[in-house]
This record gives structure tokens, C-alpha cells and sequence, in this order.
């Protein structure tokens, strides 16, 4: 299946995506598979993690990633069946500060030394908001490298993918510069953290809120939409994952909420297609046809919460066969169709 030329794009101008939701939402799934969906026509398109958890790895079976961007994966085929490249970065903490002591403060083997004393350890680990500084600090620098910059072998990318902290801390973790802009009235630290929440908060940032159709999810994603725009954070598109299969129409459905099935009827078709019945098979069949239509009443309902929203929704099945790199290129095509790369 390739992507169709015909529906819109939703996000063109934005170079930097960041996907959050509640834990259990599959949020790095939607991740990788969006990844996959940008990185057509030639584009090169960078997947970051920042939680430790090497999700990444597990997602595409690779070894787990150091602190180094590598090629991972070919991106989901254009309708001319053009593809781009997909890399990875896995962002620690402590790396990202040597990084930023060596470019912002020339320290070279200085900072290698602080290491050695357990200062980075302290700074990483101890200090308010530094984590979370570094962190969104390498995500900027990879959004904004220069083509042709001073390290001719890094790959300049066309759009960069967020697997983010979830959507309890996703303000939190965005808006840590903003508040360390406050802190520092002048110099390098508050140049740098004004950037990047120049970048965070303009248009060439969506922020997506990944969520399945429970009430619990669908509350945390219409809270922290809430906190990214009282943050001035841009919000981006609402994933929702995991949507079971519709087996029945709603006309059936209606019929087995209201009790309206005739159990006759039920037999009568089972024996026409030659199966085994008895009363306590239709039984159990009805009960399991009722069950799936409470479920499917209460779906509907928290997707008409999620479209409450205002904000472009787009819906990825749950797969039977689970989550490997075919998935994902499903997946991603699916993203593609809809609109949202």
C-alpha cells in the first residue's frame, strides 16, 4: 500500500515532532512509525528518545543505541516508491553535557575530568531542571544544524521525532528553558535557552498527544492539551492507537444493547452453516455480541470527547500479530493516508 498524493499534508512546516501520551499508550510506537512516514522523497528524518528505556532498539530488534546518531531504517515508500532514511538517537544526560561544556564552554578534557569527580553525575542527577535542559538542548541542535556545518559527517535532517516524556511531565520537560531563561539574566546559559524555546514554541513544533479510547488516557490527553496551551506550547494532531476492529454494524449493535436478539434466529443461522449448537453456546455467543457493544458505545463516546478537542485526530488499528518493523512500515503508511506526514 503506498500513501495517496491527494490528501493534504497537516504539518509542513514543522521540523520537529513531539509525541507524548499516558504510559501503556504505545507513544513510542506512534513515534517510529511516524518517523517512518516523514522520512520519504530522499528526506532524513532523526528518532529521539530521551527516557533511558532503549525503546527504540527494542522497537526495530537492533543493539541498544549509544549516544551517537545512527542509520536504523529506510522510510515508508512515496507513491513514486521513493524512500527516505530513518536514524536514531538515544539522548543521555551526561553525554549531552559533555557535549554542551566542550561547544559552549571549550572545556575539552576539562569536562571529561568533572566527570571523573562525579560533577556531571551531580548536575545531571541533583540539580533542579538540568536534566531536562541538556535534553531539549541536543534536540535543538539537531533541529537546527546548519547543511555543511563544522562536522562534515553529521546528516542534516529534514524533520525531527520526539518520543517524549508522557503527557504528566510533557509541559514540565518543554518548558524547563523558560524557566531557566528567568534564572539567567545574561550570558551563554540564557541565550541558549531562549532558542530553544523559540523553537518550541513556534510553528516548526507540533506537540501530538498519542491516547486509546479509555476514559482515563482520554482525560490525561485532554489535560495536558490543556497545559501545552496555557504553556503557549504548540498542539499538534491527537493519535488515537490501539482501536479494536468493528465487527458489527450499529444497527446490530443497537439490536444487542437493547436486547432485541432473537436467540431463534442465531440458531437458525449456526445450523444453516452447519456448526454444533446448543442453547448454551448462543447464550454465550449473545452475552459476548453485548459486551462488545457496551465497549463500542463507550469508545464512541471518548472519541467524541478526543474530537472535542478541535485538533486533527487520526486513528491506527490494533494489530493482531504485534509490533515488528513490517508494523510499523503498516503503520506509518496508514499516518500517511491520513494526513499527518
Amino acid at each position: 500500500m503506498t500513501a495517496s498524493t491527494d490528501r493534504p499534508v497537516d504539518w509542513p512546516k514543522v521540523r520537529l515532532h513531539v509525541v507524548t501520551g499516558k504510559g501503556g499508550t504505545g507513544k513510542t510506537t506512534v513515534a517510529a512509525a511516524l518517523a517512518l512516514a516523514l522520512a520519504t522523497s530522499g528526506r532524513n528524518v532523526l528518532l529521539c528518545e530521551v527516557e533511558g528505556r532503549q525503546g527504540i532498539a527494542r522497537m526495530f530488534d537492533i543493539d541498544p543505541l549509544p549516544y551517537e546518531e545512527r542509520r536504523i531504517a529506510k522510510g515508508a515508500p512515496d507513491a513514486d516508491g521513493r524512500a527516505g532514511q530513518v536514524h536514531a538517537l538515544h539522548i543521555d544526560p551526561e553525554s549531552a553535557l559533555l557535549e554542551y561544556l566542550s561547544m559552549y564552554y571549550k572545556l575539552g578534557r576539562a569536562g571529561k575530568a568533572l566527570d571523573r569527580i562525579g560533577a556531571i553525575d551531580f548536575a545531571t542527577t541533583v540539580a533542579p531542571g538540568v536534566r531536562d535542559v541538556l535534553l531539549t538542548g541536543k534536540i535543538y541542535e539537531a533541529v537546527q544544524r546548519p547543511r555543511g556545518g563544522r562536522h562534515k559527517d553529521q546528516v542534516t535532517y529534514d524533520a525531527v521525532v520526539l518520543d517524549a516524556p508522557p503527557t504528566g511531565r510533557i509541559s514540565q520537560f518543554l518548558g524547563v528553558n523558560s524557566e531557566l531563561a528567568g534564572l539567567a539574566k545574561v550570558g551563554p546559559i540564557k541565550s541558549q535557552a531562549d532558542k530553544v524555546m523559540e523553537l518550541l514554541r513556534s510553528p516548526r513544533t507540533a506537540v501530538h498527544v498519542v491516547t486509546i479510547l479509555e476514559e482515563m488516557p482520554v482525560q490525561e490527553t485532554s489535560d495536558g492539551i490543556a497545559e501545552l496551551r496555557a504553556a503557549g506550547l504548540p498542539v499538534g494532531g491527537v493519535v488515537v492507537n490501539l482501536v479494536r476492529p468493528q465487527e458489527l454494524s450499529p444497527s446490530a449493535l443497537a439490536l444487542v444493547r437493547d436486547d432485541a436478539v432473537d436467540p431463534t434466529a442465531v440458531t437458525s443461522d449456526l445450523t444453516r452453516a452447519r456448526v454444533d449448537v446448543d442453547a448454551g453456546l448462543v447464550e454465550s455467543l449473545v452475552a459476548e455480541a453485548r459486551d462488545h457493544a457496551v465497549r463500542r458505545q463507550l469508545e464512541d463516546e471518548q472519541r467524541a470527547l478526543v474530537a472535542a478537542e478541535g485538533v486533527p485526530t487520526y486513528e491506527l488499528p490494533r494489530l493482531a500479530g504485534g509490533i515488528d518493523q513490517g508494523a510499523l512500515v503498516e503503520l506509518a503508511q496508514l499516518l500517511r493516508l491520513q494526513g499527518m506526514a
